[in-house]
């Protein structure tokens, strides 16, 4: 095969940007915690004040550093050094832990749509029992990452692909369903201005960490800079530019499709009646969509499959991906205790797959304490948003370093040509970030809320100690 052949076309690299970036679960998570379709004027918000210009700057960072495939640690590196680059591929890997406890509730939650074909069985399962099997499937998984049995990383990208077709289906279907089934009792939308514009009050300000997770992590995209075919400091901005416009028009008639299903006045009638939607909701549109077209449950079926398959799928990879990103990088892993670079038979990190045991299980076992496996779904979803992000202000940081270095790295694109506009874009993108993950840990439950600042402290800390671990290994060994 020629080089010719091994390149990207840069249209290729946005579709395999807005794949990874974007999924349903997006669309149903913005429209059950921001009143329906009043969702809209925050998306448009969103987008507009921090999601296209992180896309643009991931762009320009790109340009600078086409050559490097180590993302946002290399970025971090290269305009900051070492030390901190470490801190940035701990943070990575750290957001992980919270993710990588969701994954097994997630796949639990989708097997049981596809066996009992609804939300109730599942639900009234006690949380003792559902935390237990959720542990079970978490360990069996961690046993499969140490063996280095990795099968399920191809059954990962598939599942992953078959999400974003059905996501894109789901829209085209929802928005031809009238005219197909205009008897289907679609409910009825009001785009006036008052119904769109939403309440600024505590919950919305605390729920705006949802949007931030849905829209951030465009930079992991950054690995295929240097295989764009062409010129990649023009090109890959040119893909980051136009995946942005595919997640905004998926966002907003995504929004408009599940208007059209669901009554705001039934989804948010009442705490728990929002609970249960934010678990099931993504399973009854399909179930819905199914009973428009008179194909019964099949879609739904269908969507939960793939939805099993990818939860447990991307559960091994975010087991195994991240580990070895930090362990693996020698400009990270010199910060890291010896005992966590320790390999087994298979080449896999030991100890550093106990140290994930031992942390995403403490989440697991913790919230057996829950009052019902819904309630523990959400828990897991906000703290997914409260903990993922912080890993987006990396991106922010090296962008306000590349900024303020002038002109050190040469870059054939820049969004900005100001240098002072360029610290402000950065700095206000940070700020927005660490804002939205702070302010996202208050919750009205005191055991969701405790959950949420205990979790990102104790990761963090973990991170500040094991450099003065292995300062004082290399110490003792000179």
């Amino acid at each position: 095969m020629d080089n010719s052949q091994k390149k990207i076309k840069w249209y290729m690299l946005s579709f395999m940007c807005f794949s990874t970036l974007w999924g349903f679960g997006n669309v149903v998570n913005g429209f059950m915690y921001f009143n329906g379709i009043q969702v809209i004027f925050s998306w448009i918000l969103m987008f507009a004040l921090y999601f296209v210009p992180n896309a643009l700057m991931v762009g320009e960072l790109g340009s600078a550093f086409k050559d490097l495939g180590g993302g946002v640690t290399s970025w971090v590196r290269e305009t900051t050094g070492s030390k901190v680059a470490y801190y940035a591929g701990w943070t990575y890997w750290a957001c992980h832990v919270t993710y990588i406890a969701s994954k097994g509730s997630g796949g639990l939650k989708a097997l049981s749509w596809m066996v009992f074909q609804n939300a109730e069985t599942y639900d009234t399962f006690p949380t003792l029992y559902v935390q237990l099997a959720t542990l079970a499937v978490f360990l069996f998984f961690c046993w499969v990452a140490s063996r280095g049995l990795n099968p399920l990383k191809k059954l990962a990208t598939l599942a992953g692909s078959s999400m974003f077709v059905m996501s894109i289906l789901y829209i085209l279907l929802m928005f031809a369903a009238p005219v197909i089934n205009p008897n289907g009792g679609f409910v009825n939308m009001d785009f006036s201005l008052d119904n769109l514009i939403p309440t600024f009050d505590v919950s919305y300000f605390t729920n705006l960490s949802i949007l931030v997770f849905a829209v951030g992590g465009i930079e992991k995209i950054s690995p295929y800079i240097n295989k764009v075919e062409g010129n990649p400091g023009k090109q890959f901005p040119k893909s980051m530019i136009f995946a942005a416009i595919m997640v905004i028009i998926c966002a907003i008639f995504g929004t408009i499709a599940m208007g059209m299903m669901f009554d705001p006045e039934v989804v948010f009638a009442s705490a728990e009646s929002q609970t249960a939607y934010i678990a099931n909701g993504a399973y009854w549109a399909f179930e819905k969509l199914g009973e428009y077209y008179g194909v019964g449950n099949l879609l739904m079926i269908i969507y939960a499959a793939c939805n099993a398959i990818g939860q447990f799928s991307t559960l091994v990879v975010s087991i195994d991906a991240p580990l070895r990103m930090l362990l693996d990088d020698p400009n990270t892993r010199q910060y890291v205790p010896k005992q966590l670079l320790k390999q087994n038979d298979v080449g896999a990190y030991i100890n550093g797959i106990w140290m994930v045991v031992i942390l995403s299980g403490a989440i697991i076992v913790v919230q057996m304490m829950g009052s019902g496996a819904a309630e523990v779904l959400a828990q897991l979803n906000k703290l997914n948003s409260v903990c993922m992000p912080l890993r987006y202000l990396w991106t922010f940081f090296a962008y306000f370093m590349l900024v303020k270095a002038g002109e050190k790295f040469k870059r054939e694109y820049k969004f900005v040509k100001n240098r002072t506009v360029g610290m402000v874009f950065g700095a206000w993108c940070f700020i927005v970030t660490l804002a939205c993950c702070v302010l996202g840990m208050y919750s009205d439950d005191m055991f969701t809320m405790i959950l949420n600042v205990v979790t990102p402290f104790v990761l963090t800390a973990l991170g500040l100690i094991l450099p003065a671990i292995r300062k004082a290994q290399d110490a003792k060994e000179a």
